[in-house]
């Protein structure tokens, strides 16, 4: 799911399966937290929505949209290795059966359509017309916008207005659940579901961004940049960028590197999109997707139960990138 959801967005859902299938089986939800985080980084590795970091280096440039398929392999070996492993741990038995039967809402499969045409629109311009990705993914923002409003208007029921929302959060307190009627649980309202998004964390992004940015003002990347790519080599530098990736976020990593801006051959970019990617999958801060699962599972999936398991994650790192090698070394 995560070369078309982002891994983000796949962490959350597959997060939210594993606490449901394995209930109060702590050992069971921490294995499978940790398969999840280290599943949707690898399948996030080889496609330009899959993770932030392969948005970036695509809208750099640097890597054209289907020469990041290549690393497909690469990255179905990182997580087979590492899942065989953690197999290992899976405790027996059989979870409850759950009898309850989900429905689609309506509209719901026009909002899928409307998912995938944004997804081709952001490609076909960037490929054909030449603009930046972001005026696809925008515009089917605004269709998606349309659409919510639409859905809101078409019973009169566009009752949860601005400054309901506003009262929710003024009288919501922090900690403490809100209450919604049950009147507006099948209204879709899209203010809604934004005041949902982790601010915090993106926040958090864009403070690191501007540390980087800050540090490129100062010399201090291109120091760095003469260290890493002029005297130890780029495959050196690459892979340590897969570990720098775990303990700094991927994401600022990235960003950094994109400010060096070394060069580097396509097998390298490649390189780097893979080891950044699958590499903050070695602690449970390296990357969005494992930020995001320690605050689904909060108080079971942790920074050291995810720690406990790192050498195994390192061991499918390694794999993964002996197979880029093995695979695509002509190109490196």
């Amino acid at each position: 799911m995560s070369p078309v959801a982002d891994n983000l967005t796949t962490a959350l859902l597959m997060a939210t399966v594993v606490l449901a299938v394995g209930g109060s089986n702590r050992r069971f939800v921490v294995v499978g937290c940790i398969n999840v985080v280290v599943a949707a980084n690898a399948g996030g590795a080889f496609s330009p929505f899959g993770d932030i970091t392969t948005l970036m280096v695509w809208q750099a440039g640097l890597v054209e949209f289907q020469e990041f398929f290549p690393l497909v392999i690469p990255s179905i070996v990182n997580w087979l290795v590492t899942g065989a492993i953690l197999s290992l741990a899976v405790p027996a038995g059989r979870p409850d059966a759950i009898n309850e039967e989900a429905s689609l809402r309506q509209g719901a499969w026009i909002v899928v359509g409307l998912f995938i045409l944004t997804i081709s629109m952001a490609v076909s311009s960037h490929t054909l017309l030449h603009l930046p990705p972001v005026i696809g993914m925008m515009t089917g923002l605004g269709l998606l916008k349309l659409f919510g409003y639409y859905l809101q208007t078409r019973d009169g029921r566009f009752s949860l207005s601005a400054e309901r929302v506003l009262n929710e959060n003024a009288l919501g307190l922090e900690g403490e659940p809100r209450k919604t009627p049950a009147t507006t649980d099948a209204q879709y309202d899209i203010y809604r579901n934004l005041q949902r998004v982790e601010w915090d964390t993106l926040l958090f992004f864009y403070g690191i961004m501007l540390c980087v940015a800050g540090l490129g003002a100062f010399g201090y990347l291109a120091a760095g940049s003469d260290l890493m790519y002029g005297q130890l080599g780029p495959t050196t530098a690459n892979i340590l960028v897969g570990f720098a990736s775990a303990i700094f976020d991927n994401i600022p990593v990235m960003f950094a590197v994109l400010e060096m801006n070394p060069e580097m051959s396509l097998g390298q970019w490649q390189l780097i999109t893979l080891t950044a990617g699958v590499g903050g999958s070695m602690l449970a801060v390296g990357s969005a997707a494992g930020v995001a699962v320690m605050g689904q599972a909060r108080g079971v999936y942790t920074f050291f139960g995810h720690l406990k398991w790192s050498w195994a994650i390192a061991i499918g790192y390694g794999a993964s990138v002996w197979s880029h090698f093995l695979v695509n070394g002509a190109v490196l």
